[in-house]
């Protein structure tokens, strides 16, 4: 056991007190592994530290999470806890020690050694034998001998020699990655590339300091990475509660709204049929003045009838034969049934909780009705309109994307449907969401009914090969090329055409059905795109904001390097969408309600036309039309 010299303690430069320590060498000149122990664990120290009475201890271990602290070697108490600092003087000794293979080293003694044996210092692989200080003094002072190989001493000295010739193994060869003695280079390995034994280990020990170091750099990686997804986790566990207020709030926000559209729907019905009894009543007091009138008349044919003054009666007879003067009653009724039909109702209600369940998890459906409780579904007839809406805007937009619905996508999409028929611009609130969500709500959820626009294709822009439909809503390649004045607006290298229409501010949407073709091109071009080039390149640079389908299944953005599109199933109608002031042309499939891709951030500064290219028959295989539909109003 070492103790702290006498001595006062000192400051290093660091602030931290430490002790200066001496210790006394064995026999040998050398440190023994007993003078690193610790008097309490017994084992060798790996981070030395002192407590004010001196000597080292074994701390942690000993003291605890007890409340007095006493030293486990004098047994000396303390009134308050030391505050425990590692001893740096003494761990770069033991860390000495340990480098020197102080640690664990078995003892080897001297062989030549007569009585108490020494500890031994060197081995000779030429004498086999191992000696201590002296000895190894005598041996090195030998002429002769002065050329042996000495190596750290080791008590199995076989283990260095050549089992075949005898010799000490003091070569390497790099050819068998092996240890080799002077007459092995002469024989079985002759030719072979052989370096001392030092030289070969310290190229292993390189490659060793190599490994390590990508090992280390592994271990930091993998370091990172628990750091990264323990964050990770708990953003998300913070997004949760946020998304779980905001579910909370839909939720509450939505109840609420049934319950004023249900008051409004019992008002409205009320009024209705009010309104109806009344006009009944009206009715029913006009029926009942021409049911008198038409008794007074049937009592004065009565007794014309038995009437004996010939004379009276063929006075009056034309007044009484004429048809009284009254309505027509046949169309008149009361319609006993009321426009909305229940059933229809329920049957989207029930379509509308099927398709939220299918939606929201069964965790997620626990979570909600944990902070709000479970939500009954009562009348909701009164809201056939926002069940709808709320029913397409799942299966066309949620599902197909990302399968998960966001509260403030709900949020945005109820709000939406209380006001929708506000102006666009009153809902800036919401910037913070995409714009492939606000637009598919404004969009598709209004079907398109005030944003659609009748595209009529331009005779006079089409290539002389194009053949379009007399009502100007289809193109196709005809192959031929017909014989047209060429004006400065035509297209006569490109097989294109534009719209009549163009567009300098606003919105507007329109759709075009490409099934059947297994090319085409689509989008808007600008006024003054080049109209003469021998090949039309289409980047928004060149005034084309579109896109493109190659070889039946290929569809791409056409941006400056093409960017490939992925769909689901087969285009068979596509919607182009144009907000101008935005500077946004978006690309959806107008069946499935998706979006497929966005130019955003352009600027448009002249008119934008839309642009169709039908593209080469390829020998029939493409020679379906391009045709531009009308807009469905209620789907």
């Amino acid at each position: 056991m070492a103790e702290s010299s006498p001595q006062q303690p000192r400051e290093d430069e660091s602030g931290s007190t430490e002790e200066s320590v001496h210790f006394a060498p064995d026999s040998s000149g050398l440190l023994s592994e007993d003078q690193f122990l610790c008097s309490v664990c017994q084992n060798v120290f790996t981070a030395p530290g002192s407590v004010p009475c001196g000597p080292m201890k074994c701390i942690s271990t000993c003291w605890g999470d007890s409340e007095q602290c006493h030293c486990p070697f004098c047994k000396e108490k303390f009134n308050k806890r030391p505050e425990l600092e590692v001893n740096t003087a003494f761990r770069e000794v033991v860390d000495l020690f340990k480098k020197e293979g102080g640690l664990n080293k078995p003892e080897v003694l001297c062989d030549a050694c007569i009585g108490v044996k020494q500890k031994a210092l060197k081995s000779c692989l030429d004498c086999r034998l191992t000696l201590c200080k002296s000895h190894l003094e005598s041996h090195n002072n030998m002429p002769k001998i002065k050329e042996h190989k000495l190596i750290s001493p080791s008590k199995n000295l076989e283990d260095y020699i050549c089992q075949k010739h005898r010799r000490p193994l003091e070569l390497f060869c790099r050819d068998d990655q092996m240890s080799a003695c002077m007459v092995c280079t002469l024989t079985d390995h002759k030719k072979h590339k052989t370096v001392p034994v030092e030289e070969g280990i310290g190229e292993m020990k390189s490659q060793l300091e190599k490994t390590q170091s990508e090992v280390q750099h592994m271990i930091k990686d993998r370091l990172k990475k628990i750091k990264d997804i323990k964050h990770s986790v708990e953003l998300r566990k913070k997004n949760m509660e946020n998304e779980l207020a905001d579910s909370i709030e839909v939720l509450t926000a939505l109840i609420r709204s049934v319950e004023r559209s249900q008051a409004e729907l019992l008002d409205m019905m009320e009024e209705n049929q009010k309104a109806a009894e009344s006009q009944a009543e009206d009715l029913i007091k006009d029926l009942e003045q021409e049911i008198t009138e038409l008794k007074r008349r049937d009592s004065e044919l009565e007794q014309l009838f038995h009437t004996e003054d010939h004379l009276h009666l063929l006075q009056i007879y034309p007044s009484l034969c004429r048809p009284p003067h009254t309505k027509n009653w046949t169309d008149i009724s009361i319609d006993p049934i009321i426009d909305l039909s229940v059933d229809i109702l329920w049957n989207v209600v029930s379509q509308l909780q099927k398709s939220l369940n299918e939606m929201v998890t069964e965790s997620e459906q626990r979570m909600i009705q944990q902070y709000a409780g479970t939500v009954q579904l009562l009348d909701f007839s009164c809201l056939f309109e926002i069940f709808h809406i709320l029913n397409e805007f799942i299966f066309h937009y949620l599902k197909p994307a990302s399968h998960h619905c966001f509260p403030n996508h709900i949020k945005f999409a109820v709000t939406f449907i209380l006001f929708f028929h506000k102006p666009f611009s009153k809902f800036s609130q919401f910037d913070s969401l995409n714009d492939e969500f606000v637009y598919y709500l404004y969009i598709h959820i209004t079907h398109c009914v005030f944003l659609s626009v009748d595209v009529t294709l331009d005779a006079d822009t089409a290539h002389p090969k194009l053949i379009l439909s007399d009502d100007g809503k289809q193109v196709r390649n005809g192959d031929t090329e017909q014989k047209l004045p060429d004006n400065p607006k035509r297209f006569n290298r490109s097989l294109c055409a534009l719209g009549k229409e163009g567009f300098s501010s606003g919105r507007f949407y329109y759709e075009v059905q490409v099934s059947g073709k297994t090319e085409w091109d689509l989008g808007v071009a600008r006024e003054s795109i080049n109209r003469k080039h021998k090949k039309v390149i289409l980047t928004p640079q060149n005034g084309f904001w579109a896109m493109k389908l190659r070889n039946g299944n290929e569809y791409k953005a056409c941006v400056d390097a093409l960017v490939p599109l992925f769909v689901r199933e087969k285009l068979q109608k596509v919607g182009v969408f144009v907000n101008y002031e935005e500077g946004l042309v978006s690309f959806y499939d107008a069946e499935s309600r998706s979006r497929i891709f966005s130019f955003t951030g352009q600027t448009f500064t002249e008119k934008l036309y839309p642009y169709f290219s039908p593209r080469k028959n390829d020998r029939g295989k493409n020679s379906a039309p391009l045709i531009i539909s009308p807009v469905s109003k209620t789907e």
